[in-house]
């Protein structure tokens, strides 16, 4: 074994500012891509000042301003993955910290809430096409989600999503957020559901979708009401996580891993991993302990197993930044599910100081758990080419000290 630790980040963002996407808009696109941007910008500095104290955020941001560009930048990238001593990352679309979103509402979340259809499949396949040429630069170690609007049209998903495998990607983030479109245990999606297992391809939900209206009043962003509905941010922060697990509960519930048993699904960054054993804890109740009766009927006899055997053949976990507290759980929230991530370039993240991170929060870790959470789940999950990543991780990985 390599004394230097193979790390792979399931959680990074890119993404060009908005105009810059113009030229992977469609040319029919491109006036509403222009009257767009002022306006998305607008949201995005309100969002913002709502999001991130302004004064913490500015002096964090001072000294690295030109590593930021990383963020689109394929060299500063480079810099910035020796830097952090990732041999590959997973890239998803990015927010409003460095105003990179894809255009037409196709960003972090790909809600439908009051969007046009067209234009966010637009926006979706703008962003996916820069990404195939990001991705392109060094397949082995960039692992980009494309974007699939999902909840509009089932059959223009399925011809995406073979797009996207022509084009060498191998995940598909989908909206985590439904709103009055079909959910998640509907069978319309099975077709959607048959080609991703078919492809390889694995499926992925982030988290920070919310429907931000009940919290933060139902002009949020362009209305601050802070003043007036007190405890906002509290009651946010403390129910995103159920948004994000809500696709699976469906999903499980919903037979989707029985009747695709190789299809494979991500929750990224969900902040509170020590309650992944809760969820799956009742949901597996419900199915041992719940009655058969005329008022519930058989509600689990299209189900094989217990919801967290699902979860734990089919699901993966992107541990984002994951504290230590949950490191030390980490057997009973699923080692092999756990898979660390960078969440680059956002203040929340462990960049630019993932290099004492690393020794902070994995000193006296058993190393083989530990090169577990931060590459080898990942490698084996994503089907990662080892050999390549090892030659990567031999240069720039962190020693195994971090270890002890």
């Amino acid at each position: 074994m390599s004394d230097r630790v193979l790390v792979v980040s399931t959680d990074c963002h890119a993404g060009l500012r908005i105009a810059d996407y113009k030229p992977y808009v469609e040319t029919k696109y491109h006036e509403m891509l222009d009257m767009a941007v002022p306006v998305t910008e607008e949201m995005m500095d309100k969002s913002a000042s709502l999001f991130l104290i302004k004064e913490i955020n500015d002096a964090w941001r001072a000294p690295i301003e030109k590593e930021l560009t990383g963020a689109w930048d394929y060299k500063e990238r480079l810099n910035m993955l020796k830097g952090d001593g990732i041999a590959a990352e997973i890239i998803f679309p990015d927010g409003i910290t460095e105003k990179n979103t894809p255009p037409f509402g196709a960003g972090l979340g790909l809600s439908p809430k009051d969007m046009v259809p067209e234009l966010q499949w637009a926006g979706a396949m703008a962003h996916n096409r820069w990404l195939a040429e990001l991705c392109a630069n060094d397949p082995a170690r960039h692992i980009g989600v494309a974007s699939i609007p999902l909840l509009w049209d089932v059959d223009e998903a399925i011809d995406a999503v073979r797009w996207v495998a022509e084009k060498g990607l191998t995940s598909v983030m989908l909206p985590t957020l439904w709103y009055d479109k079909a959910p998640y245990h509907d069978i319309k999606y099975d077709p959607f559901w048959q080609a991703c297992e078919d492809l390889g391809i694995i499926i992925h939900f982030h988290s920070g979708p919310a429907p931000h209206g009940e919290y933060f009043g139902a002009n949020f962003p362009m209305e601050d009401r802070r003043d007036e509905l007190p405890g906002a941010m509290g009651i946010y922060i403390s129910e995103v996580m159920w948004w994000l697990y809500r696709p699976l509960t469906f999903m499980i519930w919903g037979g989707v891993f029985e009747r695709f048993p190789r299809l494979k699904a991500m929750v990224v960054e969900g902040g509170t991993m020590f309650m992944f054993p809760t969820w799956l804890k009742l949901m597996d109740y419900h199915y041992n302990e719940g009655e058969i009766s005329a008022k519930l009927g058989n509600y689990r006899g299209h189900l094989s197993m217990e919801p967290s055997r699902y979860f734990a053949r089919n699901c993966g976990i992107g541990a984002s930044c994951v504290r230590r507290a949950d490191i030390e759980n980490r057997h009973q929230i699923g080692l092999e599910q756990i898979m660390w991530g960078s969440d680059f370039p956002h203040p929340e993240g462990t960049w630019p100081n993932t290099k004492s991170y690393y020794q902070k929060t994995f000193s006296g870790i058993p190393e083989e758990d530990g090169r577990k959470i931060l590459g080898g789940n990942a490698v084996c999950f994503y089907g990662l080419d080892q050999g390549k990543l090892r030659a990567v991780a031999d240069e720039i990985g962190p020693e195994a000290s971090i270890f002890c």
